[in-house]
């Protein structure tokens, strides 16, 4: 399920220099963020949204089984897997953070060699995000690989998930659906990071006159690159879900990414690909701004630390 953005595309978006600089105005927009800071405001993002929301996650990874809302354990028990999906929500999100703003100007500088603001061009956050989602994916896979299957019913006890899994399938047990799940995110990152710094320099240029990006804010854009980015890859979501639960209503194993494409399709035709769109649209607008709040209010209190 590919997205395409050909050069014609990017310039349709209008991405245009905007001036982000200090003066006369106060805006840090162009600054390079250090890598301790990128942690510790990666890390609050994380456990911020994983923990507020983690209700409509669970149903809608039941929607996304192919057991069936009910079958999976309906409106019970939605915070089931929530151990799982907490210890693994900091270290992730801080590592995805990491990997972005300490590759966004290598990128900008000797890759793509722009001669522009460090956030004016969108092929850097294309970029950049695309190697923080592969990089995250080897924390991020193995704790949604256990919290699903805990979300589902499978397990009860996050120790008993952990032990099962590795005595079943070994250590590429935790990693299944890892290509599809990086498959997914690629896009999701590809629409989600260009649109949410683009968003945060209009609202800058337009609305704050100049003046730094509130938290809220930048907040704000989030939720609403996340809501867009999150419809358009439903499918890939739906597809990543089904290989990590591993089998079908039946209890029949998928044969891959191909065999699992074939057999949603087969269940209810390319309406299929689009259940719990809704739930999954809605916890990522919400979450974008919880993610989003916690990430630009904390890299807000860390640069006032590091002048203090």
């Amino acid at each position: 399920m590919a997205v395409e953005l050909s050069k014609n595309n990017i310039n349709s978006m209008d991405f245009q220099t905007i001036n982000t600089d200090k003066s006369p105005s106060t805006s840090t927009m162009n600054e390079e963020i250090p890598a301790w800071r990128a942690l510790l405001s990666g890390a609050a993002a994380g456990i911020s949204v994983d923990v507020s929301l983690y209700p409509i996650d669970t149903l809608k990874t039941r929607l996304q089984s192919p057991h069936g809302f009910w079958k999976s354990g309906g409106f019970k028990g939605v915070y089931r897997g929530l151990s799982a999906a907490a210890s693994g929500s900091a270290p992730g999100a801080a590592l995805f953070f990491l990997t972005y703003e300490s590759s966004k100007p290598f990128i900008h500088n000797h890759v793509l060699k722009s001669k522009e603001g460090l956030n004016a061009n969108p092929l850097t956050h294309m970029l950049a995000a695309s190697m923080a989602e592969t990089t995250a994916c080897l924390i991020r896979v193995p704790t949604e690989v256990i919290k699903q299957r805990m979300q589902t019913g499978g397990y009860d006890k996050l120790s008993f998930a952990l032990s099962d899994t590795f005595r079943r399938y070994g250590i590429r047990g935790f990693y299944a659906g890892y290509g599809t799940t990086v498959a997914r995110e690629i896009p999701f990152s590809f629409i989600q990071f260009p649109m949410w710094e683009r968003f945060k320099l209009l609202w800058i240029k337009h609305i704050n006159q100049g003046e730094d990006i509130k938290p809220y804010q930048g907040a704000f854009c989030g939720s609403i690159s996340g809501a867009i980015a999150a419809a358009i890859t439903t499918p890939l979501d739906v597809i990543k879900t089904r290989l990590m639960l591993r089998v079908d209503a039946n209890n029949v194993p998928y044969n891959g990414f191909r065999d699992c494409v074939t057999r949603i399709h087969g269940e209810g035709g390319s309406g299929a690909f689009f259940k719990g769109v809704v739930p999954r649209v809605s916890w990522i607008f919400v979450g974008g701004f919880f993610f989003f709040g916690a990430y630009e209010k904390t890299k807000q209190m860390t640069s006032a630390w590091s002048e203090s």
